[in-house]
């Protein structure tokens, strides 16, 4: 005849085992639960006012950077892709009018488009006319210093200038969790709860600004090859044009 434990040691005997279950299965969901900042740059664990101030100071030290998307300003939108460094910047915008090219290098500043973009955005008998569009046509148009589409446009070249304006955001800042961005790892703060615009800030390496979604629907912006240094060179003189006159409005 086999003999039994007593009743209280078996029930002793289970709540043991079920007790080590219970353990085992809390361990092994703890293991799971990895922490979102191992093996970043550590930005993720700082305060939204301190992860804005290290992304913006690590914009600003970057020799060179590639803008990508879209900026509405003064109620036109543009559509950017803008390669900038410290002394100039090449790139496409994209308007209402068509697509042009922007070329700065130091202080001077061209615009390159097809004769349609200059049919539509000049005046009767200025550059809207049929020889005018046609001698403009796929030149590079050197922009006069004192012209108006000077200062509106050369701030699409300008790295530092632009790059202060897009990466501020509005109102008291937050975070809004760990996000990813093309395979890189970010943590995302924001303004006013998203309503002042997002900003990802990447989580590996230098903790470059990734993404900002500006306050206000006024654009969505990659940036992206941070330090990757381009050639940046006048255009040659037979494919530059010196419209010599203030141009027409675009």
């Amino acid at each position: 005849m086999t003999a039994f434990p007593p009743r209280r040691t078996r029930r002793a005997a289970l709540v043991s085992a079920v007790c080590a279950l219970v353990v085992t299965g809390a361990a092994a969901l703890s293991g799971c639960s990895e922490d979102p900042d191992a093996g970043t740059n550590g930005v993720g664990k700082l305060s939204p006012d301190t992860i804005q101030t290290r992304t913006r100071t690590a914009a600003k030290s970057a020799p060179a950077v590639r803008l990508s998307g879209t900026v509405v300003s003064s109620g036109a939108t543009y559509t950017l892709d803008m390669r900038l460094k410290g002394d100039g910047g090449t790139g496409s915008v994209t308007s209402k009018n068509g697509t042009f090219r922007l070329l700065r290098v130091g202080e001077h500043l061209f615009l390159k488009a097809d004769a349609g973009f200059w049919s539509r955005v000049g005046g009767k008998g200025g550059a809207g006319s049929t020889a005018a569009a046609d001698k403009l046509d796929g030149k590079y148009v050197k922009v006069p210093a004192g012209d108006p589409a000077y200062q509106r446009f050369s701030g699409f070249t300008d790295k530092g200038v632009l790059l202060d304006g897009l990466l501020a955001l509005h109102g008291t800042l937050g975070t809004d969790g760990h996000h990813e961005q093309n395979g890189v790892r970010t943590i995302r703060i924001e303004g006013d709860k998203g309503s002042g615009g997002t900003l990802d800030v990447s989580l590996e390496g230098t903790p470059y600004p990734l993404l900002l979604v500006r306050a206000g629907n006024a654009g969505t912006l990659r940036l992206s090859d941070w330090g990757k240094d381009f050639a940046l060179q006048e255009p040659p003189k037979q494919e530059t044009v010196d419209y010599g006159e203030q141009l027409p409005s675009s």
